[in-house]
């Protein structure tokens, strides 16, 4: 079969790799009908974080399984689901907790040794405690295909943060960053209720689909502009709830001062010099909270699946570039020059 390879920064390529394979009687494999590349997988493309030469690559997709190890009893051959970013066993006691990311078995797509999203199959361990089923009839969908490929990801990630960042209804959010995780954010505060929510971000095709799902006002400012135009927005006051979907120093900074005394920041953006913009005085003082983490989109998958079915939320504008396996490396390309928002990959 062929898969999407890293070999060094900004050399990606389209490989033949071996078929995979039931291996462990728990284990399935899926035939891929929709991945896609995440914010995330660019720091190894660019060099930001280590990968060994001819790695895989990849952590989103869906597709149909092929073949089902004899301990499976949840899934059989011919079923659509969808794989959230990190496997787990489903029966120890984080994945009993709803903490599937810290499940002792568990993993993510595209480590050393595993099968990456970005290719026409994956094996998957663990596959009654990792995978959703799906509607069959959803596979000749194309959109609501794509809307459902953002649960492996980027619409649980964005909804861990509205939850970190305690949003309830009538409350006003601000939103740190403009990727797909933060426009799911806004998704995601949308359907908890929140009365208003402040969208950060400076690229109009962005903040247009910020107001699409449900942003009532955009900053364009960084800094402290932009700390000072919410303060403006809030009556002085800021947000009640913040969701911080960077990670920078800078995004990190600008979530705390622009959080209402009281109030709580949820942190989804992958850390990359992030811990330098927390100044925990200033937190304590201000009785500031801090909520987040890798979001276990394996527990709230089924919570947001039946929305995303009756068309209650469609995260699917975020995907704004479409690529057969070949034009994977130029959609990274697309995605690191910021010309494309979230590449959809279609096998």
């Amino acid at each position: 079969m062929r898969a999407t390879t890293i070999h060094a920064p900004f050399d990606m390529r389209v490989e033949d790799v071996p078929d995979p394979a039931v291996q462990e009687p728990t284990d399935v494999v899926v035939r891929v009908l929709r991945a896609c590349i995440c914010g995330s997988d660019l720091w190894a493309y660019r060099g930001e974080s280590a990968r060994q030469p001819g790695q895989r690559i990849g952590h989103e997709f869906l597709g149909i399984v092929e073949e089902a190890g004899a301990d499976v009893r949840g899934l059989r051959a011919g079923d659509l689901v969808v794989a959230p970013f990190v496997w787990s066993d489903g029966s120890c006691d984080y994945c009993a907790e709803g903490l599937q990311t810290s499940c002792p078995n568990g993993g993510f797509w595209g480590s050393v040794g595993s099968d990456g999203g970005q290719g026409e199959a994956v094996r998957v361990p663990y596959a009654d405690g990792t995978l959703v089923k799906l509607p069959a009839a959803a596979a000749g969908d194309d959109r609501l295909l794509t809307a459902l490929l953002a649960l492996s990801d980027v619409m649980g990630t964005g909804h861990h943060a509205a939850l970190g960042a305690g949003v309830t209804k009538g409350s006003t959010v601000a939103v740190v960053g403009d990727g797909a995780v933060g426009l799911c954010g806004v998704l995601a505060a949308r359907r908890l209720g929140a009365e208003r929510i402040i969208a950060l971000g400076r690229h109009t095709v962005r903040t247009d689909i910020a107001r699409a799902f449900g942003a009532t006002d955009v900053v364009a400012e960084r800094g402290e502009a932009a700390e000072a135009a919410v303060r403006e927005l809030t009556g002085g006051q800021g947000a009640h709830a913040v969701i911080e979907a960077v990670g920078t120093e800078q995004s990190m900074r600008t979530a705390v001062n622009i959080t209402r005394d009281g109030g709580s920041i949820g942190y989804v953006g992958v850390p990359h010099g992030s811990g330098t913009g927390l100044d925990l005085s200033v937190m304590f003082d201000r009785n500031i909270a801090l909520r987040g983490g890798v979001a276990p989109v394996r527990a709230y998958i089924p919570e947001l699946l039946p929305d995303v079915l009756d068309g209650t939320i469609d995260p699917s504008p975020v995907f704004d570039l479409r690529v057969g396996l070949d034009g994977v490396p130029g959609g990274y390309r697309a995605m690191d020059e910021r010309t494309a928002l979230k590449v959809l990959v279609t096998p």
